[in-house]
């Protein structure tokens, strides 16, 4: 059956009381977003508390379902059948044929939903109810009334025109991306990271990215690999600035400096500083990284403590409490698990002690840091002059 209109359901959205159009009007704006990559023409439109999109002329309906379900903010995608009013007997006829169109086998339980938005219609909503319903029964002798547990819940709405649906395909939920400000995401090559920034999108957080790239010890080819999970959270998130910063010549003078047991924590201290620099200079509002407490020697209380002490914006971790099956379920339902698992290594695996410390002592850390006082602010400055901009669509 080809539908001619989509109603967009939103949850959360709908208790932001007075700003609720902000949130509504961005939403608006992220579907369009999206429909723009899909073969067709949309129109977008909010009405009463309801988002529409309506198509003209031939379109891919799944491909449209599939872009739709990349857009935070969406709860729920109902393919609707909209209709003019043209009297209550051309509506039964239509709910009819809905029916047929949609379930051919007409054996299942049911119950109508009507709601009558425009008061002017000469029906109350209960007498739709069991007209409709009666309507129904007479035409189709296999299905039964299940008011309490209906295996189909068939809504129609009186607005402007009249909508008329039964199927609700799950959108992933959250609030429109742009809503809640940007932050800076350290994005690797792993795992963690692309959910990580997937799941800070999902509550409204335009993402920017950074990449430490550490050639030749790090391959073009590992370097594509985080291009391309970029583009697959850029799916969900939109446009992503990806700032990749050459990290070899810092890498290698604290690996001449200081102990190696503390490679790790130090190198992460100095990542952390390099991508809150680009975080201020970009306007994000804080940092994101893909850690989970306990999961690895540089993510225990202690290190993570020691890793923020050099920050000055607020670090989020949308993954903190997370098992690492957990993380790897969502990569898998988000497509960036194949990608990650690719055999390619980023630098953050180079330079991995035997032994790493896990309960790292900041002063310690900070002592053996003044042993990079020579030459670390010249490196420093350096990786960020040198910095490499990919924008990913």
């Amino acid at each position: 059956m080809q539908y001619a209109s989509f109603l967009i359901k939103y949850t959360e959205i709908a208790i932001k009381g007075k700003n609720r159009y902000l949130f509504e009007d961005a939403l608006v704006a992220r579907i369009r977003g999206a429909l723009k990559k899909v073969d067709g023409t949309f129109i977008v439109s909010k009405n009463q508390g309801r988002i529409y999109v309506d198509t003209e002329g031939a379109y891919d309906f799944d491909e449209t379902v599939e872009a739709l379900k990349c857009v935070f903010g969406i709860s729920g995608i109902c393919p609707v059948v909209r209709t003019e009013d043209e009297g209550f007997e051309k509506l039964k006829e239509d709910v009819i044929r809905y029916i047929e169109n949609v379930y051919p086998e007409a054996d299942q339980t049911f119950k109508v939903h009507a709601r009558r938005a425009r008061k002017n219609y000469p029906m109350e909503s209960m007498e739709l109810n069991r007209e409709l319903g009666g309507a129904i029964l007479d035409r189709f002798p296999n299905m039964k009334v299940d008011v309490h547990d209906p295996q189909i819940l068939l809504t129609v709405e009186i607005r402007e025109h009249i909508y008329i649906y039964s199927k609700v395909i799950p959108g992933p939920g959250g609030m429109p991306v742009g809503t809640n400000g940007k932050a800076m995401l350290l994005l690797s090559g792993g795992i963690d990271s692309p959910v990580a920034g997937y799941m800070i999108s999902k509550r409204g957080v335009k993402i920017d990215a950074v990449y430490f790239h550490a050639p030749p010890y790090t391959s073009e080819r590992a370097k594509q690999k985080v291009v391309d999970l970029a583009g697959k959270i850029a799916k969900y998130a939109g446009t992503i600035y990806l700032h990749v910063i050459n990290f070899t010549d810092i890498q290698l003078y604290i690996y001449e400096k200081c102990p190696h047991d503390e490679l790790t924590i130090i190198m992460r201290r100095y990542m952390m500083k390099i991508a809150e620099q680009i975080a201020k200079e970009t306007e994000c509002l804080g940092l994101i990284t893909g850690e989970s407490i306990g999961q690895v020697a540089s993510q225990t209380m202690q290190s993570l403590s020691v890793t923020n002490e050099v920050c000055t914006l607020p670090v989020y971790r949308p993954l903190i409490g997370f098992d690492k099956q957990e993380i790897v379920t969502i990569s898998e339902q988000i497509d960036t698990y194949e990608t990650s698992i690719l055999p390619f290594e980023d630098c953050c695996t180079i330079f991995v002690a035997k032994h790493p410390v896990t309960k790292p002592n900041l002063k310690v850390i900070k002592r053996h840091e003044r042993n990079l006082e020579e030459k670390i602010d010249e490196l420093f400055e350096k990786a960020i002059e040198t910095k490499e901009l990919i924008i990913v669509e």
